[in-house]
Formats: C-alpha cells, structure tokens, sequence
C-alpha cells in the first residue's frame, strides 16, 4: 500500500537512547541552547509581560486611565465579546475585573445570525436600545477591522476601546485606544488588561484562559505555552460552580482535563450556544454563583451541543456529497447553500478540508446577504486570499488558517469564480499535499514507561507543539484485530527485531489493515500514548499511517 501522505522527517539523528530522542525533539522545535530549553520545559508565568506579548504600553496606558476615570465618575462601560470560547471567556475576565472596581459595566454578546461577527452598526445600535447612557464600547476577540462600526459609534458619542488579536486591515479602526497584539487569544489579550488594570500580577481567571488559550488553536509556544502550563492546574481545580456543572454534564473528571478535553467536549459546549442560539448563556453558565442556574444552563448546552453535532453531520454529509457527484474538485472548495446554519458552516469547512485536504469555504446564503466562513492548509493565508477580493465583500476577519466574511448573495457567482481562477494561480499541487511531520526514526526497542514519561515533559501538545511523531521501519504487525462498533479501527502488536511486542492501535484504517496477513512487514508513523484498562496502564503506539 503507497502511504497516501508525504513524510517529512524532521531529524536524521542516529538513535540509540532515550536521551536521543528527546534531543532531536527538542532540536526539531528549535530548542538547542540550554537556556531555551529550560524555558521551554518550565515556563514562567513572570515572563509573560506586556512588553513580550508587544501590547502598545502608549495604548495600554491610555486604555487604563481611561476606564479609571469611568470607573470614578460611574460611566457605563460595555464589555463587547464574541459568540465562541475566546469572546466568551474574554468577556467573562473583563467584566468580573471591572466589576469587582466597581464599575458600571455590563457584557454583550453579538447574536451570529441578527448582528453578525464583531462589533457592527446594529450591534451599537441593540447596546444604546439597552443600554441609552453607554459611554464606552469596549470589544473583546474583536474590533480590529471594525471601522465603519468604530466611526458610527463616535458619531454617537461613544468612545471605542479595541482589545484583540486578530489581523490588522492596512488601516487602523479610528478608536480611542487599542489593545492589540497577535501572540495571544483575545482572552490572553484580555487577560494580560486586566492584570494591569488591577495593578498586580495574580493568578485570577487563568482557568478560563486556559480554556480560551486551546480553544482558539493559537500556537502552544512562548506566552501561549507559560499561560497554558501554569494555568490547567487552576482549571482543574476551578471553583466556578458553572464550569463544575458543564464537567460534571460532560462526564469529564476535572484532574484530568487537558487540551483534548478542552478542545473536543468542553469548548464544542461553550461554543453550541453562540452558533445556534445565543451566547450570551455560555457567558451566564461561566459567571454565574447560583448552583441551581448553574445546573441548568449546563443541561442546556449540553442539549444544544447534541443538536450542533447533528446539523453539523448532515450538512458535512451534504457538501462532501455534492464535491462527489456535482462539483468539480478545484483548488479552492466553494459551495453554497441555503439549507446551512450560519452557525456551523466552519464546521462543515473543517470537514471539507479533512475529506480533500483543500482550502474550503462554506457559504449560508441569505435572501439579500450570505455569510461564509473558511478553512485552510498549511501554506495557504486563507485571509489574505479571501481579502484579495475585498471589493466584492461587505467585510471579512480572520486567522491564516480560518477567516469568515459577509458577501451580497446576488455576488456569490462572481466571487466564486475570481477565487477559483485566484487558487488555480497560486496555490499549488504541494499545497495541497498533505504531510505528515516525523520526529525522527525510533527503533521499538528504545519504547518505554520512561521516554513516555520524557515525552510527557513537552505537554501540552496542540498548535505548534504538536505531540512527537515517530517512524519505525520493518517492523511486523501481529494478532490483527477490529474493534469498535463498527468494526472501523484495529488493534495489534508490532514487533521489530525481536523485540517485547507493544499494542497499537489504529483508528479508521480497518480497510488498510485488515486486508494484511500477520507477520506483515510495514513501516508506521505513530505517536506514543498510554492505555488503561481496568487499573492497570501500559504504552500504546496510535498509528497516524502505515505503508506495506
């Protein structure tokens, strides 16, 4: 069987220890010196400073003095959030800081489908209708490409504080003060306010960064990294009644929550709310003090992320279909429908790009106005791409790996054919070939509890510090095995040179695996996991691919 992705071995290194192993993954992460090294692996939370994250301390300054005079003379101050985890938890640090100054302030969250993402005109609009004193919009997770909204809002007398990070425009949103920096979530942006707000460094709300820090899939390096390290203990053992409440609906111990938990059952909850009714209760369930409510509003994202995860099959079903049948696979997925929910056609891009391994994007079309989100793959900016058509766009925000915009519906023809003809010319048959970074080659024998527990050093893993993926070649698979349901996935022992057999699994490859005899020969990527059953621990290799 040929591999069907390209492998890309990061280190040539000659292994024969344990030592090895952890040098040439540290080396492949550009870890050399001992000093980096040690930062890496113990990161300090005192190292994650204004100055390293490259906040405007000039606006920083301007953003405190002036919440502090509205603190003072009693303004109204609105805390401006975003619909998913990052806003959510960001809006929850900002308004408990300024609360607990006693400030005059209340959150807002944007509905999805009535106001669309970030601060908009009839956002503004909605706040002064609740709100007719507002004297401050403060935004969280967002802002940053908000210009007609910021002018608007001046022109009614409301200063605009921006906290986010997200891609500049060439220009900036004519505010009162940006907080701004790309190195962060919008909730570390949040975060890193509120410490200079009250004047201290502490360890507040560093659960709900945590939170906010894997949820959002920024890198997992540098600040990222100090933030997320130091800060799963105090989700762990976070006292908020509300995230007890959602762990306890998840069936999720917390001692063990990690970046899958975090990115695969909690955030997917906090998220189901603000995609398919309003995100404003993920906020409730996050504040709130009364268990009661708290147990409720659990219930309620749990059913509603149920309801997420079916809309989501369905339409994911749908588009991957039509890319079978109908449409023509080009270099950039382009697909519209009226039968999408606005709040999972990310998702769905997601699913897309899993299925073909090509930038996609996902319209909801509306009668005068569709709105789109977009997913990308390595080496392709889907922001930029998208913004290279911005004359044809209402607005458009983003990451280089997802980005979102509003379109005319009457547009949707024209624009799906500049960005089509725009992909045929710069993206590439190598980007659009997946590849699967290796570590490095590691014979079986070296495999232990010990370099498990090595490995386990460079936790959490996630974005740009993903787990250590290793090679071994020529090794035999033996007691071949379906399991599952569905028969979908297979588990049995590789051995190589007679070695002690270790247990593999793999998940989804039934129909590679299954068509070989024991004592096959392969070589297989893997990562090193642990397994439990029934007590007792021992190592499990997770195939990612295998090749006869």
């Amino acid at each position: 069987m040929k591999k069907t992705r390209k492998w890309d071995i990061l280190s040539s290194k000659e292994i024969s220890s344990m030592e090895d192993v952890v040098t040439a993954v540290l080396q492949n992460r550009g870890l050399i010196k001992k000093e980096d090294i040690e930062n890496f692996l113990h990161p300090k939370l005192s190292d994650v400073t204004i100055e390293s994250v490259g906040i405007d301390t000039e606006q920083l300054n301007k953003t405190i003095n002036r919440l502090k005079k509205a603190i003072k003379e009693k303004e109204k101050i609105i805390v401006f959030g975003d619909y998913d985890v990052d806003g959510i938890t960001g809006t929850a640090i900002l308004w408990e800081t300024l609360h607990s100054l006693s400030a005059n302030v209340v959150p807002y969250i944007p509905h999805r489908v009535d106001e669309g993402y970030g601060l908009s005109i009839k956002g503004i609009d909605n706040v002064l209708e609740q709100n007719p004193d507002t004297k401050i919009i403060m935004t969280v997770d967002n802002g940053i490409v908000a210009h007609a909204a910021t002018g608007y809002a001046n022109s009614k007398g409301i200063e605009i504080i921006i906290t986010d990070h997200h891609t500049r425009s060439e220009t900036a949103p004519n505010a009162y003060a940006i907080v701004h920096t790309t190195k962060l979530c919008g909730a570390g942006v949040g975060w890193m306010l509120s410490q200079a707000l009250k004047g201290k460094k502490d360890t507040e709300h560093l659960d709900l960064v945590s939170l906010a820090t894997v949820a959002d899939l920024v890198p997992l390096t540098g600040a990222n990294r100090a933030i997320l390290k130091n800060g799963l203990p105090f989700l762990q053992q976070t006292k908020r009644i509300g995230l007890l409440e959602l762990f306890a609906e998840a069936g999720i111990n917390p001692n063990i929550i990690g970046v899958y938990e975090i990115g695969h059952i909690i955030g997917p909850r906090l998220n189901a709310m603000g995609r398919l009714e309003s995100a404003m209760d993920s906020l409730r369930l996050l504040c709130t003090n009364d268990p009661k409510r708290a147990r409720l509003l659990a219930s309620q994202l749990g059913v509603t992320n149920k309801e997420r995860q079916l809309l989501t099959q369905a339409a994911s079903m749908h588009a991957i279909e039509q890319f079978k049948t109908h449409l023509k696979l080009k270099n950039v997925l382009f697909i519209a429908s009226e039968t999408y929910e606005e709040g999972i056609i990310g998702l769905v891009a997601g699913k897309l790009v899993e299925a073909y391994y090509r930038p996609a994007i996902v319209l909801s079309i509306g009668e005068k106005v569709s709105k789109a989100s977009a997913r990308s793959v390595s080496g392709v900016n889907i922001i930029e791409f998208i913004r290279s058509s911005s004359d044809l766009l209402l607005n458009a925000g983003g990451h280089p790996m997802a980005a979102g915009f509003s379109v005319e519906t009457e547009k949707i023809t024209v624009l799906k054919e500049t960005l089509e003809k725009l992909a045929e010319e710069i993206i590439t048959e190598e980007h659009l070939t997946p590849i699967l970074k290796i570590d490095v080659t590691l014979p079986l024998k070296l495999i232990s509890q010990k370099l498990y527990d090595a490995i386990l050093q460079l936790a959490p893993f996630g974005m740009a510090n993903t787990q250590p993926v290793f090679v071994s070649k020529k090794v035999t698979l033996e007691d071949i095995r379906l399991i599952g349901q569905t028969k979908k996935h297979v588990k049995f022992k590789i051995i190589q040179d007679n070695s002690i057999p270790i247990d593999a699994i793999a998940f989804n490859m039934a129909d590679v695996i299954n068509q070989t005899k024991n004592n096959k020969t392969a070589d297989i990527v893997y990562t090193i996991d642990e397994n439990e059953w029934n007590g007792r621990k021992t190592i499990q290799l997770k195939i990612k691919d295998i090749m006869f």
